[in-house]
């Protein structure tokens, strides 16, 4: 297999599970405000509303015959990139007075179906090692 046909592989099985979680969140009432918010200093997959608590999700996918579970993958310095993106975020909605959380829903696909599913509220805050 080539590079850029595992890349490609990759990039669907992320864009998949991606649906996936936002499907998840608006049947739990979530409006998804934004997916796939990129800047230069992060990345946020998706952008929601939870009642008057902004979120900002990271979405894990894994197939079924991977062995590790797909929320290993989220590192420390993935963390601080994404709550640099939330930051930008909120700088470019004016800041609002608004409480907001970082969620990650991790998901394990076989080919044709779900596995497993979970959505971990307020998985993790501002990395303890972050600075502006």
């Amino acid at each position: 297999m080539s590079y850029f046909s595992a890349k490609s592989k990759h990039l669907r099985l992320g864009a998949r599970g991606e649906k996936l979680a936002a499907r998840l969140l608006r049947d739990k009432n979530y409006s998804i405000l934004c997916s796939n918010y990129k800047v230069k200093s992060g990345e946020i997959d998706l952008v929601a509303r939870d009642g008057e608590n902004l979120v900002f999700i990271e979405v894990k996918t894994r197939r079924a015959t991977t062995r590790s579970r797909p929320a290993e993958g989220l590192s420390s310095k993935q963390k601080k990139r994404i709550y640099r993106a939330a930051q930008n975020y909120l700088h470019n909605i004016d800041n609002p007075n608004v409480i907001y959380r970082f969620d990650l829903i991790e998901i394990i696909l076989s080919r044709f179906k779900i596995h497993e599913i979970h959505h971990w509220e307020n998985n993790f805050s501002k990395p303890a090692s972050y600075s502006n």
